[in-house]
C-alpha cells in the first residue's frame, strides 16, 4: 500500500511537467495562431525524445523547434507551408505520423513484415511438430529383427 501510494504521489508530481512543456513567454498573444501553433506542434517530433512531440518535450530543441513554428505562423506561413519548411530542414523523421512514399514504405510495411514472418514460422513449426508425431515408428521385419538379434548377442 505505501509503495502504491509513492507511485500515485510520483504521478501526480509529473503530469504538471508534461502539461507545462509549453513555456508562457511561448505563448503567441493572438489565440487563432496559438491554437494553430499548437495543432502543428503536436505532429511534429521531438528530434531529442523522438517518440515525443515538441508540444509535450521539454527538451531546449524542442522549445526551438517550437519558437519556429511560431514565428513562421507569425511571418504568415500557412499551416503546409510551416511544415515543408521543416520537413525540408530535418527530414520525414520530424513528422510523428510520416506520409508512405518510397522512402519510408520499409517504415510502414516493417510491422506487418515482422508479423508476417512470426505467423509463418509458427506454421511451419506446427507443421513440423505434427508430421514428426503423426509418423509412427514402422515394426522391423523379421529378416531386420534376426540382424539385431544377432548383433546383440555377438556383443
Amino acid at each position: 500500500m505505501r509503495a502504491l501510494r509513492a507511485l500515485m504521489f510520483a504521478l501526480l508530481l509529473a503530469v504538471p511537467m508534461a502539461a507545462q512543456a509549453v513555456q508562457p513567454n511561448e505563448i503567441l498573444p493572438d489565440p487563432k495562431l496559438e491554437a494553430r501553433a499548437r495543432d502543428l506542434s503536436s505532429g511534429l517530433r521531438c528530434l531529442v525524445c523522438q517518440n515525443q512531440s515538441i508540444d509535450d518535450s521539454n527538451a531546449p530543441l524542442a522549445r526551438d523547434l517550437r519558437l519556429i513554428v511560431r514565428e513562421r505562423l507569425q511571418a504568415g506561413d500557412s499551416d503546409d507551408e510551416v511544415m515543408r519548411y521543416l520537413v525540408a530542414r530535418y527530414g520525414d523523421f520530424i513528422l510523428l505520423k510520416p506520409p508512405f512514399k518510397a522512402s519510408t514504405a520499409l517504415l510502414w510495411a516493417a510491422p506487418a513484415l515482422v508479423l508476417l514472418l512470426g505467423l509463418g514460422w509458427l506454421v511451419a513449426s506446427a507443421r513440423r511438430r505434427r508430421g514428426a508425431q503423426a509418423e509412427p515408428a514402422t515394426p522391423l521385419s523379421a529378416e531386420e529383427s534376426a540382424r539385431l538379434a544377432a548383433a546383440l548377442k555377438d556383443e
